[in-house]
């Protein structure tokens, strides 16, 4: 109960008074705990409970490392818990404030790390929708976007599923999910060249074309990605281990769901198909043939499967994409505005990747007018009409959102994310209490949250 309003002395820290106006010898009583007043210290005292309360966190690999679980147990049952959040505070969205609009994709990248690259299309498909360039970004960047995000997204859920088998004891789901990931990783550095946080998505398009022989790449990489999920499935889907270990543990049903605003893969484990791509399309995926698949059991077990289910649905987005890019083979990846298209031709030479001598040597020697134009570009960026937009994307945990708001500058006046994974980590208690100590880590896992992006 909150302080009274009023100058007097407040009463001890464990002070009691009847309740409403029952006389005193009424058994019926509130506490009030004031100030320096402690509620676990009534509790002792006045009500006679002992609490036991544990701190799983924020060190602990469980908690993914940034994640603080208060619970309170009653011998091996959770009766309460709470999630404490903030050990990975960065403040990138007031970043994002002091830097031009192309720079903020390098800000942005950083907040989710292992799906980096649906940060950058988010934020830059809304930066467009300022623009008004929505319809003039390039068809080969559109499939190149769809490409890298639907790679990302069964990086993410190998990542997912590696440190969850690894939570429970299971090193060799570990270390084969991150053998498998590594092939998505070489196709990123290949296009990008990083392996992650890679600012390549860009206001009008994509930084850079894929290299020379990226389809044949990938479709090398994404045989031996198919077999590592097939040996995942056999030794996760069907091991009665693994199955009792999941089944009916952190049930979270469709009602739960809707009232905590949660979405991706723990939505979908309860028979609601709602997936962005689908049902608000953006980048062409309406084109895109694949399928949305849920299943009833609202467990961790489910999420799981629905997981594994989904890496088969964007490599199957991935096939078609490459095709795509086969046919398009030639055009340009940026839009044809100079005014917002970065200068930014990319080659490998001895110090690196960066801007090709080529097109340097095109900037000096062109004229003047085309080298000033190219400085103010780069130091100052492009200007972004008065207005605000939202955009979502489909996650590998959920739907993301942004919101940017511009004051018709070169930088964003305001840019703020709606991360899933922050929006998830509110089902932490319902899922864990009233189960038990060890069930907390399976259902933490089952959430897949990364706390990059719940901090931000």
């Amino acid at each position: 109960m909150s302080a009274p309003t009023d100058h007097r002395p407040p009463p001890a820290p464990h002070a009691t008074r009847p309740a409403g106006n029952e006389d005193m010898s009424s058994t019926v009583r509130a506490f009030e705990a004031y100030g320096d007043g402690d509620w676990d210290d009534i509790a002792r005292e006045a009500i006679g409970e002992e609490r036991i309360v544990v701190n799983m966190g924020p060190q602990h690999p469980s908690t993914h490392g940034v994640l603080r679980l208060m619970l309170e147990i009653d011998g091996e049952t959770v009766t309460e818990a709470r999630a404490g959040i903030g050990y990975l505070h960065t403040g990138i969205e007031k970043n994002m404030e002091f830097r031009t609009w192309t720079q903020g994709t390098t800000f942005c990248t950083r907040m989710d790390y292992v799906a980096p690259l649906f940060q950058e299309a988010a934020y830059c498909l809304a930066v467009e929708k300022l623009l008004g360039i929505t319809d003039d970004v390039p068809e080969r960047a559109n499939v190149i976007r769809v490409l890298m995000m639907e790679l990302n997204r069964v990086a993410s859920h190998l990542v997912c599923l590696g440190t969850g088998g690894n939570e429970m004891g299971a090193t060799t789901v570990m270390t084969i999910g991150f053998t498998a990931r590594e092939e998505i990783l070489r196709l990123f550095e290949a296009v990008t060249g990083l392996r992650m946080n890679h600012a390549y998505i860009r206001p009008g398009g994509v930084a850079v074309d894929v290299p020379e022989g990226f389809t044949a790449q990938a479709r090398a990489a994404l045989k031996n990605v198919r077999g590592y999920l097939k040996q995942l499935g056999d030794l996760m889907l069907a091991n009665p281990i693994f199955k009792a270990r999941l089944t009916n543990v952190g049930v979270l049903n469709l009602s739960g769901c809707m009232a905590l605003a949660i979405t991706g893969p723990v939505l979908r484990s309860t028979g609601l198909p709602y997936d962005v791509r689908k049902d608000n399309p953006y980048c062409g995926y309406e084109t895109y043939d694949f399928d949305v698949p849920t299943s009833k059991g609202a467990d961790c077990y489910d999420r799981v499967v629905l997981r594994v289910e989904e890496c088969y649905q964007s490599l199957k987005i991935v096939e078609q994409a490459l095709e795509r890019l086969d046919r398009t083979e030639g055009e340009p990846v940026m839009v044809a505005d100079k005014k917002i298209a970065w200068p930014a031709q990319l080659a490998v030479g001895g110090d690196g990747q960066g801007n090709s001598l080529e097109h340097i040597k095109k900037i000096m020697g062109t004229s003047m007018e085309a080298l000033i134009h190219h400085f103010k570009l780069v130091t100052e960026g492009f200007r972004v009409p008065v207005g605000q937009a939202w955009q979502t994307v489909e996650h590998p945990r959920g739907e993301l959102g942004v919101h940017v708001v511009s004051d018709g500058g070169t930088r964003p006046y305001r840019a703020h994310f709606r991360d899933p994974s922050f929006n998830n980590l509110q089902a932490t208690s319902v899922m864990c209490e009233g189960g038990q100590v060890a069930d907390v880590v399976v259902a933490v896992a089952s959430l897949d949250p990364v706390l990059g992006g719940v901090d931000r």
